[in-house]
């Protein structure tokens, strides 16, 4: 059985057109979505590749995971969660 880790860009109204499209293949266990981390982790019997290719023929932009988006990950939801907005200071 393999893991494959993909990155989605999606909101939460895309999340059904992906399992829809990975419906449509043979051999996948299960599929796990987090929205807010734009990460799609697949396990199954089916060849990433083939993954891939059906998530993006599905109209969304795909690619596997990578270390850098846990970095990246990372830094955006710490600088999110120290941003205050003063919406009277515009000057």
């Amino acid at each position: 059985m393999e893991v494959v880790e993909l990155k989605v860009e999606m909101v939460c109204i895309h999340e059904k057109r992906l399992r829809k499209c990975l419906s449509k293949l043979k051999g996948i266990e299960k599929v796990e979505v987090d929205t807010n981390c734009q990460k799609v982790v697949v396990s199954g019997y089916t060849h990433k590749n083939k993954i891939l290719k059906a998530i993006r023929r599905g109209g969304l932009k795909a690619d596997f995971w990578s270390a850098q988006n846990e970095l990246l990950n990372a830094y955006v939801s710490a600088n999110y969660t120290n941003l205050r907005f003063n919406p009277f200071s515009f000057f």
